[in-house]
């Protein structure tokens, strides 16, 4: 019987392919929006929506730009050749690799010998290093491209936005006008599908799209700003964004951070601290703020003098800046005394109080300490990279003439925002430094670092430490109180939804409806099963007028790999295609069931002997399948579920 079957299935395979094939077009037809708004409030015409990309630091492709002989090696670099990342030349030559990769640490030019430069396009974004050696390990958007294919997607409607990411945010406008050329990526996108982007930006790209809006208001008339954004712009969607900085940074900055390279740590050190964005993800304190440089300049003032950086008091009345703990623990060996540290501010002068003469002293620093320049003062006398940094920080950071990036992020005047990262994973957030006895770049050691996991402090030996640790813990990389800053950009009624983060029936929902929040962490009253992956989504019931705010937390969704998260993926469908209906009943679309909505959705249920999910996936057997569970396919019809989400 069952051979049979599968026999006539094989037969019919072309036609039922061609079926679902139509289904499948109908549903991105339904998608790109053919449906015409109707009348009343205008809402603006999403048939022709574009996607925007904006990766992250390190998530775009470098080709050299030069021709550079390298000796001892048969592998040289011409026009063109992939840098980063190309592991075959950094394993065979990694000191021209390295000229390739450096830039002069104090006004960010090439190397005399070599240049590089990001690659355009998707490709630039969807895999670092193609090939067999690194495979899945250096893709980064390619499993978000091929969703956006699956889907219907047109190849016009996905644009990449890559920029050189070792480049501090003044200087990519300077060298590169990426801002200058981010704009016109915009109106073209406009103009050639005639509808407003959506903004899809990770980590570092967060960050650079919070300073092209900050760049943009100093170049459209201030009458204009809100309404070149509302015509260009329908949704913002910050993935991983760095909010308030992330302590891995500085580790990178005094140990260095390898990313799984084949470097020693002393020469990632001395790569990453020769781009000017090492400093843009450093963390800061969320309660110290510098001028608006917007208000500065239709004044007329915008040259006059240094920003003024202040900070409430609340900064000194509370530990950590608002982290979780002291970030940087340092012990230096004091042999002059405190006349080693003339610039040390005078609220740090505790740190000395048990120093004696010739011995080491532990000084431990916050986030602000780290921002404002105190700790790399501090350290002046004992390490040669400090100056350089205190170089970078003061020019393109502290009197940058656009935005200060080490301060609070404010909403973005955008409509719709949508902020998504992962919780519950161990992240870094305190470190202990000492002497190594080396030169630099590897001067410094680690002797113990402090985690957060889901909720509690512990050092690495699995101590518990004392501090103010988060109702959860970040995503590896960021730090949980970083993460969810833009729970403060959510209304002051809140409806928190969690649910199962794979397919369900909805019997696993849970809800609270019109939530009271006060511009701070929103925390649920909610169960979880230890076996299972949550997404809790806290969404506006009450917005701000005209605004729409939600928050998605992802367990242990990895800061790196969320983008490829099928669960975000589908979670980003559905909303869109719940936003392109006008007659869409609620603002967000509804989480009390998540059917399949791939074949890759559709499993063998062993249990009950046939797929599971039988109103969505039937047994289809397609010659090449070898396993049961491959046979499992969504039925022609389940265009039809996707009505449910609307």
């Amino acid at each position: 019987m069952t051979n049979d079957r599968e026999t006539k299935e094989s037969t019919m395979g072309g036609d039922e392919r061609e079926h679902r094939r139509l289904a499948m077009t109908l549903a991105a037809v339904l998608f790109l929006g053919t449906f015409q708004l109707g009348e009343g409030e205008l809402r603006g015409d999403y048939s022709k929506l574009s996607g925007i990309i904006i990766p992250g630091f390190a998530s775009t492709q470098l080709r050299a730009w030069s021709i550079l002989d390298c000796p001892y090696s048969p592998l040289d670099f011409n026009p063109l050749d992939l840098v980063w990342l190309d592991t075959t030349k950094l394993l065979s030559a990694v000191n021209c690799w390295l000229k390739c990769m450096l830039l002069d640490p104090y006004n960010q030019t090439d190397n005399p010998e070599c240049k590089s430069r990001p690659d355009s396009g998707l490709s630039a974004i969807t895999e670092l290093d193609p090939g067999y050696i690194t495979g899945p390990l250096s893709s980064v958007w390619k499993e978000w491209v091929k969703w956006c294919i699956e889907f219907g997607i047109e190849a016009n409607a996905i644009i990449a936005a890559p920029y050189d990411w070792r480049l501090s945010p003044s200087m990519l406008e300077e060298r590169d006008l990426y801002f200058y050329k981010l704009k016109q990526t915009f109106e073209t996108a406009l103009k050639l599908r005639g509808g407003p982007s959506i903004v899809f930006a990770h980590s570092l790209g967060n960050n650079v799209f919070r300073y092209f809006l900050e760049w943009l208001k100093l170049e459209i008339a201030p009458k204009q700003y809100i309404q070149w954004l509302d015509d260009h712009i329908y949704a913002f969607f910050a993935v991983g964004a760095p909010l308030l900085g992330s302590t891995e940074t500085v580790k990178g900055m005094l140990s260095g951070n390898t990313f799984g390279l084949p470097v020693s740590e002393g020469t990632a050190r001395l790569m990453f601290n020769s781009f000017g964005s090492s400093l843009w993800m450093m963390p800061f304190s969320k309660y110290c703020r510098a001028d608006a440089m917007y208000l500065k300049h239709f004044s007329g003032g915008i040259r006059k003098g240094p920003n003024a950086y202040q900070c409430e008091q609340k900064e000194f009345q509370s530990n950590y800046s608002g982290f979780s703990t002291n970030i940087i623990n340092i012990e230096i060996p004091s042999t002059r005394g405190i006349d080693a540290y003339p610039s040390v501010s005078e609220f740090s002068q505790t740190n000395y109080s048990s120093m004696e003469c010739g011995l080491p002293t532990q000084l431990s620093f916050s986030a602000r300490e780290i921002s404002d320049g105190t700790f790399f003062k501090a350290i002046e006398d004992y390490d040669s990279d400090s100056k350089r940094t205190l170089h970078q920080l003061k020019k393109s950071y502290h009197d940058d003439p656009v935005l200060n990036p080490l301060t609070p992020w404010d909403r973005p005047p955008i409509k719709n925002v949508f902020c998504i990262y992962g919780v519950d994973s161990r992240t870094e957030v305190g470190y202990y430094f000492a002497p190594s006895g080396k030169p630099y770049p590897d001067n410094w050691i680690i002797t113990d670092v402090i985690y957060e996991i889901e909720g509690s402090l512990v050092s690495r030996s699995g101590n518990q430490v004392e501090g103010n640790p988060g109702p959860a813990s970040g995503d590896e990389t960021v730090p949980y109180h970083s993460l969810s800053w833009c729970k403060n950009w959510l209304g002051p009624r809140v409806n928190i939804t969690r649910a199962p983060q794979s397919e369900h029936d909805g019997s696993d929902v849970q809800v609270e409806l019109n939530v009271e929040h006060h511009n701070e962490d929103v925390v649920p009253n909610m169960t979880r099963s230890p076996r299972v992956k949550y997404i809790t989504y806290y969404e506006d019931s009450e917005s701000i007028p005209g605004k729409r705010t939600a928050v998605w937390e992802l367990d242990k969704a990895n800061h790196r790999n969320i983008v490829r998260s099928p669960a975000l993926m589908r979670e980003l469908w559905l909303q869109i295609w719940h936003d392109i209906h006008a007659d869409s009943p609620s603002k967000f679309v509804t989480k009390a069931k998540r059917g399949p909505l791939r074949d890759d959705d559709c499993y063998w249920d062993y249990g009950k002997a046939r797929c599971a999910w039988p109103e969505y996936c039937e047994y289809r057997y397609v010659f090449g399948d070898v396993h049961l569970g491959q046979s499992c396919r969504l039925r022609n019809s389940s265009a039809d579920a996707l009505l449910h989400y609307v």
